[in-house]
């Protein structure tokens, strides 16, 4: 949330713009670490009066521990969890309890069920027919991608691809005014600005020509952004508008699933998706790591309805009405063929079983057999996704990654550097943005294959998040992707061992902090 204070200097009595979090954020937090350190405070109270009881504390210690070893997570999840655990006696497994679990509460899932229902039905199984002639390696990827995020494979998309934020901006705007039914945005940050008033001088003309339009922010993600009440502002105006996992006063470690999705939907068959937030550093209105480097596609064609689907279900679950599942959602589009295309989204249990983003990156990897070209924020991979990479390179594909040479979390991107080594010695080339800060969360092998979306490589995005991405093959603007890659590369330093060095010291502080790298 922005505020306007001004400060007096001598005679003169300029102003500045601070940012501050709203009071609701703040008593909210205030009461859940007051929660915690009650509870906590009144076991170990009952633990000092009773022996017994500390007996008990040890035997569910080691209930815990046996659970965390033995549960299908991913082994870098559990390591932290352990220590923690292992090394805070009753306060160690007392926070296991309450924050280990990444699912979805009861009245998520029950609103969940109830909305899922009344989705479209496609028979794409002529696309996957001529891709497996095509393709099969390909053909298999795609099937597993369409029965994890259970989605659907579509070949008449039109597509532009958009190196910067605001091209991609132009381009939106331009759409949401020829918008005639409705309009849904969903954007983990939203920020008051030129980029943003703009959208909603649109919405508001828009909701008074009778355009249906709804909107979904994240609540913690607008946290600086955006007054507390925002959602209420904005439904003043017609618009029909939720916080997304509104942070209430109660302990609970659902807080920690946010929205990280960006997606724009006009009519039903134009979408957007990409790095890019409704904000004006993304549209380099405002710069404060340099230039700010990002990505989007537009999309136009059926394959908008798995976008639509996406926001729908993130909208019914935030909400207590359930929005209206209506036929005209859906519309028909006939587009010429441009390659293959399959809208996915990815988050925690239950309303996805798997990885979904992981696994199409790691198979993008897997399958690259000349080159693959990687733009990340943040570099903090799990040992998976690190083997792929490794064996990309080993096997002598060209694998490049491009992360920021100016960061905007400094423990984030020492992290992030504290992964160089390893892959590095494997032959993996990296390369850090030399004009400022790369937001682009770009996957692109052999010029044929790509993924373009909202999915950092990292655990916040491929464990913790609601992400979405699109997942294209041999569609046309993989061609753009490439050059913008290209270009992207060349602005970029090539790191090499001697930048690697640093003392002891910080090398066991990165070592600490990479260990609960999962948690953040």
């Amino acid at each position: 949330m922005k505020k306007n204070c001004e400060y007096k200097i001598k005679s003169k009595k300029p102003k500045r713009e601070y940012k501050y979090i709203p009071l609701r954020y703040i008593l909210s937090m205030a009461v859940i670490v007051a929660e915690i350190a009650l509870i906590i405070g009144l076991v170990m109270l009952a633990f000092y009066y009773s022996p017994y009881l500390y007996l008990l504390a040890v035997a569910v210690q080691i209930v815990c521990v046996v659970r965390i070893v033995s549960s299908d997570d991913n082994p870098e999840y559990k390591a932290p969890w352990l220590l923690t655990v292992i090394i805070l006696p009753v306060v160690g497994f007392m926070l296991y309890f309450i924050f280990y679990s990444r699912q979805m509460g009861r009245l998520y899932v029950r609103r969940l069920n109830d909305i899922s229902k009344g989705y479209y039905k496609k028979d794409d199984s002529n696309d996957f027919e001529r891709l497996k002639e095509e393709n099969e390696l390909v053909y298999t990827h795609a099937k597993m991608l369409c029965n994890t995020a259970d989605s659907h494979l579509f070949s008449d998309t039109k597509l532009k691809y958009f190196s910067c934020g605001s091209s991609m901006m132009q381009s939106l705007l331009k759409d949401l005014e020829n918008a005639e039914k409705f309009i849904y945005l969903e954007f983990f940050i939203i920020e008051e600005g030129k980029f943003w008033n703009s959208i909603l001088d649109i919405l508001k003309k828009k909701v008074k020509e009778g355009v249906e339009v709804k909107v979904i922010y994240d609540d913690i993600g607008c946290m600086r952004t955006l007054p507390g009440n925002y959602a209420r502002k904005l439904k003043k105006q017609g618009i029909e508008a939720t916080a997304f996992s509104y942070l209430k006063p109660v302990l609970s470690g659902e807080f920690n699933n946010r929205t990280h999705r960006k997606i724009a939907i006009i009519d039903g068959y134009i979408g957007y998706t990409g790095g890019v937030n409704l904000a004006d550093e993304y549209i380099n209105e405002i710069k404060r790591f340099g230039y700010w480097k990002d990505c989007a596609i537009r999309l136009e064609g059926e394959c908008v309805w798995e976008l639509t689907e996406l926001f729908l279900t993130d909208y019914g679950v935030n909400v207590l009405k359930m929005p209206t599942l209506r036929e005209d959602l859906y519309p028909t589009c006939a587009n010429e063929e441009d390659g293959y295309v399959i809208p996915f989204g990815d988050g925690p249990s239950p309303m996805y079983q798997n990885r979904v983003a992981k696994s199409a990156i790691k198979n993008l990897i897997d399958s690259s057999t000349k080159y693959c070209w990687i733009t990340t924020p943040y570099l903090i991979p799990d040992n998976d996704i690190c083997l792929s990479l490794e064996n990309a390179a080993l096997r002598g594909v060209d694998v490049v990654i491009v992360t920021p040479d100016i960061p905007d979390k400094r423990i984030v991107f020492a992290i992030t550097k504290s992964y160089y080594p390893r892959l590095m010695k494997a032959g993996v080339k990296i390369y850090q943005y030399t004009p400022g800060f790369i937001h682009a969360k770009s996957y692109l092998a052999d010029g044929k294959n790509a993924i373009i979306g909202t999915v950092n490589l990292d655990y916040r995005s491929l464990a913790h998040n609601f992400e979405n991405g699109v997942w294209l093959y041999k569609a046309k603007c993989i061609e753009d992707i490439e050059a913008d890659l290209k270009q992207v590369i060349s602005e970029s330093k090539k790191i090499d061992k001697k930048m690697l060095k640093i003392n002891p010291l910080r090398k066991f502080m990165r070592g600490i902090i990479k260990i609960f790298a999962p948690l953040m």
